[in-house]
């Protein structure tokens, strides 16, 4: 039942991931630095280094995006499958409440990240704060106070790790990725931390291994293909199998 009301409830709000697109604000480039590297405007939080001599194409307008002919539907396909995929993982919890719901804004996010390489904040923003909210409501309801630290654990143990990456090396990560990490790993947290390190891990996987065959045959870049994507892949291969997968581990 979990399953069908998530397919339901996933599915009807996918139909408003144009609409959710469309209401981005353009994306504007800022001032370039005297290094040659620019940083994207507050909505992105995405870093991109562009050559003195060269500067990248500016991404595709979010509006356009919106109005590609069958995205709705082909949204609303992907919301059915992903909410009953996150309704039979989660089952009847309080999960359920801080995964089903929000398919729709991670669908919009994952579009908006494949064609253009950004993660806007005018999007993980909301989502953060409904998801806190969540979380505390949870506390008050269930009386899980573990669930409630180590939601907030995973908040801190994935965003550090995402940041990390990105102070490293910030022309293989945008920061826009770094805040999707804190918003799946709060998420994740309140399952346990199979959940969490398993999702996180792989996230880079699929990354790797997909990414790596998409290269391949041409389908997106080798060094500039969108992360977000898998990142969300991998965040629901840990709701299914990251409980039994840390388990084992940890059993031996």
């Amino acid at each position: 039942m979990a399953a069908l009301l998530g397919a339901v409830v996933a599915g009807a709000g996918a139909l408003l991931v144009p609409w959710l697109i469309a209401r981005v604000p353009p994306w504007e480039p800022p001032p370039p630095e005297e290094d040659g590297k620019v940083e994207t405007s507050s909505e992105t939080d995405a870093t991109i280094d562009v050559p003195d001599e060269e500067a990248e194409d500016p991404p595709e307008p979010y509006a356009d995006i919106a109005v590609l002919p069958g995205l709705a539907w082909r949204s609303a396909v992907a919301g059915v499958l992903a909410g009953a995929v996150v309704g039979a993982a989660v089952g009847w919890e309080w999960a359920w409440l801080l995964w089903v719901p929000f398919v729709p804004v991670y669908l919009a996010l994952a579009v908006i990240d494949w064609r253009t390489r950004l993660l806007p904040t005018y999007l993980i923003t909301p989502t953060f704060g409904a998801l806190v909210g969540l979380v505390l409501v949870g506390w008050a309801v269930t009386g899980d106070g573990d669930a409630v630290v180590r939601a907030g654990l995973g908040f801190v143990t994935c965003g550090a790790f995402y940041f990390i990456l990105w102070f490293v090396y910030p022309r293989g990560l945008g920061f826009g990725d770094v805040r999707l990490s804190g918003l799946l790993g709060l998420a994740l947290g309140w399952l346990g931390w199979g959940q969490v390190l398993v999702g996180m891990y792989a996230g880079f996987l699929l990354g790797g291994v997909i990414g790596g065959l998409l290269a391949l045959i041409k389908i997106v870049e080798r060094k500039g293909f969108p992360f977000g994507p898998f990142m969300l892949l991998g965040a629901v291969v840990g709701l299914l199998w990251g409980e039994p997968l840390w388990s084992g581990l940890v059993s031996g």
